[in-house]
């Protein structure tokens, strides 16, 4: 069994949502406190043994790999203020892992940004995570995910019980076995009613190479290749597991999400917990 040391993140989506933010900034680049949310993905893929990683990029997306790049103007501006923690932490992001770039030229959707990755995933299974999705747990989401990897030796969708009335909005797993969360299919946007379990798909997958032969045979759906397709299409030829979330999921994608993320995430600052509570209890009782 080969190790999965290989991670996939497609980043080049417009951000449209987070307008007019997003005009001159990628969408991943919106800070959680004072670190952008795609390096929290990074950070969680490179703790959970990843060591090289490719974005999925475009055009308009330059400062993410300014971030992970280099900047010795500021690093010889920090050395000479003998800011030196903060060298250090500015330093050490270009060093989290083997960076690579690839611009999907045209937006024609999830399944089309995977197939670009197929010459750098070569013969190993990778993983993909989603540049929208923030999981903070205690062992990382990914790390999770590869433990059921290496225990079935399978294709891994990464899980979570959904409230009832967001099962219409999301896709929702159908299991061939409840206890060892072995997966039969995905169903997409199911009515409640009938709807095979409560667990959608979060933004992860480890997945095995042979995925890139389903996504070469695709066929354009309104105008875009989906992930989803190739995997309902791999399902009948290879075994994929659910590993189910042991943390906790933010869509930091939707407003509400990101600035849920925000407060949640400082409240948990040592530097800002106390101005935090202080504030919310001030602005939730100042109208009593």
């Amino acid at each position: 069994m080969k190790r999965v040391r290989k991670a996939i993140i497609p980043v080049a989506g417009m951000g449209t949502r987070f307008l007019p933010a997003t005009k001159a900034m990628a969408k991943e680049m919106l800070p959680i406190i004072d670190k952008p949310t795609i390096q929290y993905i990074v950070e969680e893929a490179v703790n959970s043994g990843i060591e090289e990683i490719l974005f999925i990029t475009s055009p308009y997306k330059r400062n993410i790999e300014d971030h992970f790049d280099r900047s010795f103007e500021l690093e010889e501006r920090l050395k000479r203020n003998n800011k030196n923690n903060t060298l250090e932490m500015i330093k050490g992001i270009s060093n989290l892992a083997k960076f690579y770039y690839i611009r999907q030229g045209e937006p024609l959707g999830t399944g089309h940004a995977a197939l670009l990755a197929k010459t750098f995933v070569g013969d190993e299974p990778f993983a993909i995570l989603y540049g929208d999705d923030i999981i903070k747990s205690e062992i990382p989401c990914l790390k999770q995910m590869i433990d059921v990897y290496e225990k079935y030796d399978c294709n891994v969708l990464c899980a979570e019980e959904l409230d009832n009335y967001l099962i219409p909005q999301k896709g929702i797993i159908e299991y061939e076995d409840f206890f060892s969360l072995k997966v039969k299919g995905l169903v997409e946007k199911p009515k409640l009613e009938e709807a095979p379990s409560k667990d959608g798909t979060l933004g992860r997958y480890i997945l095995k190479p042979e995925i890139f032969e389903e996504l070469e045979n695709l066929n354009l759906v309104n105008g875009e290749y989906l992930l989803t397709d190739a995997l309902l299409s791999l399902m009948k030829k290879q075994t994929f597991y659910a590993c189910k979330l042991n943390g906790k999921y933010y869509d930091v994608g939707n407003q509400f999400g990101y600035i849920k993320a925000n407060i949640e995430f400082a409240l948990e600052r040592l530097d800002l917990k106390k101005q935090m509570n202080k504030y919310l209890n001030e602005f939730v009782n100042k109208d009593n």
